[in-house]
């Protein structure tokens, strides 16, 4: 199954959270304090960034969570946006390569 993924860079964390949280009716799957967030649904794969090589609210990049995807792969579109394509589990390991101290660990959908 493929759920689009967004990316957006922000300032304000702990604001962030709460907002998106309300927004999407669910907790993060997890928050690395002061840096990232992420929401898996079964409709979006969403993660927030403090990004200082992006405006807070400005698309990091697009892509698929595909539970098919045999690798991690980024490419970028005819506009040049990046998109990427991964599995739960190799989005796990992103992270936790990022923030060895997250010992973050996927389940289905959260």
């Amino acid at each position: 199954m493929k759920v689009i993924h967004l990316a957006i860079a922000t300032n304000e964390i702990d604001k962030s959270v709460k907002d998106y949280t309300e927004r999407l009716g669910k907790e993060p799957s997890i928050v690395v304090p002061d840096e990232y967030a992420l929401w898996r649904t079964e409709q979006i794969n969403l993660s927030i960034r403090q990004d200082a090589s992006c405006n807070p609210g400005e698309l990091r990049h697009l892509g698929f969570e595909d539970s098919n995807a045999k690798e991690f792969t980024a490419s970028k579109d005819v506009n040049g946006i990046l998109w990427e394509s991964f599995s739960a589990e190799q989005q796990a390991e992103e992270i936790n390569k990022f923030w060895p101290n997250a010992h973050y660990q996927p389940n289905e959908a959260g």
